[in-house]
């Protein structure tokens, strides 16, 4: 099979096609003919070496796909042959077939493209868990989410409007807000030129928001935390301005803020199959009904992985970018 490689850690040019032998799935597994595979960030930090795969999964990038699952591990259930799915994978998605979990794969949503099911695993699996899991919002909730036209940004906008609750966002520019805001974030903030947490204090009342999505860290953690109302939620999921951070515990104490924050590759199959179970129940149903897509930005030919990531890089991009084989 043609596959993307990683050819020694740098910039996009070291992503390049080469031949690899057609991985075969283990017990518990399943193999994907696939046909998308969305670009994340984390694929982006793989490359440049700062986000090694797990032991035991590929060394190809790629966390999730989408396809025709055609041939079951050992003992695997010969019903799921010819089923359409999207699954989170650990690694190896940049190629023209993947072994996955079967227990992280979930069909293809009624009325989705392969393209744009290829864009949902990695972005709802994370949100879902942080923000509805270990965030715990709920309908009636107000949350900050920083990178608001981000793949995780737009899926945090998409899945709070499922659930009625409401979703503040920063942007780097206008134009980001403005796209944020037809996304249906109720507020967007232009970071480089307003201060988000009077922002947020302002559209909330002086109240602030009951849960903080941070990808930034840094120096951004303490003024989250300000933005916090009593008995709020901090959830880091990354690190881009650094990861470490001074805040004035008694804050917490204060205003019994809770900080917590997880990452998804390196959890068990049992734990990331629980949770496609949960979403699978949760959410899945809403999107068969067509109340939310994800915002799609490009997608590039599997041999153009190197463009996909300069694009992802240049930060020009609303929403996620995917690979089409």
């Amino acid at each position: 099979m043609t596959a993307i490689a990683i050819s020694e850690p740098g910039g996009p040019e070291t992503l390049q096609p080469v031949e690899r032998p057609v991985p075969q799935p283990g017990p518990g597994e399943v193999l994907i003919r696939v046909a998308a595979a969305g670009v994340n960030r984390p694929d982006v930090l793989q490359r440049m070496g700062f986000y090694p795969p797990p032991p035991g999964a590929s060394d190809l990038p790629g966390l999730e796909v989408a396809g025709t699952i055609v041939a079951v591990g050992p003992g695997g259930d010969p019903e799921h042959l010819g089923q359409a799915v999207c699954a989170l994978v650990a690694g190896g998605g940049y190629a023209e077939y993947c072994t996955a979990p079967a227990g992280s794969c979930l069909p293809v949503p009624q009325g989705f493209s392969m393209a744009e099911a290829a864009a949902l695993p990695e972005t709802i699996f994370t949100v879902w868990h942080n923000l509805f899991e270990r965030a715990w919002v709920q309908e009636g909730d107000t949350v900050l989410v920083h990178g608001g036209t981000s793949g995780i940004g737009t899926t945090a906008i998409g899945l709070c409007g499922l659930f009625d609750i409401k979703v503040i966002v920063t942007c780097g520019s206008a134009a980001k807000c403005d796209a944020a805001r037809a996304l249906g974030a109720d507020l967007a903030i232009d970071y480089s030129t307003e201060d988000y947490v009077e922002a947020v204090k302002a559209f909330t009342g002086g109240r602030g928001v009951d849960a903080v999505l941070d990808m930034v860290g840094g120096d951004y953690v303490p003024r989250n935390l300000a933005c916090l109302a009593e008995d709020g939620r901090h959830v880091t999921i990354a690190f881009q301005r650094g990861a470490k951070a001074e805040i004035d515990i008694s804050q917490l104490m204060r205003r019994r803020l809770t900080m917590t924050g997880s990452t998804l590759r390196a959890r068990s199959a049992d734990f990331k199959a629980a949770l496609a179970d949960e979403i699978h129940r949760t959410v899945w149903p809403r999107l068969s009904d067509g109340a939310w897509k994800p915002a799609m930005d490009r997608s590039f030919p599997l041999a153009e992985a190197g463009a996909a990531h300069a694009r992802m890089q240049a930060g020009e991009h609303v929403g996620k970018i995917v690979l089409t084989v």
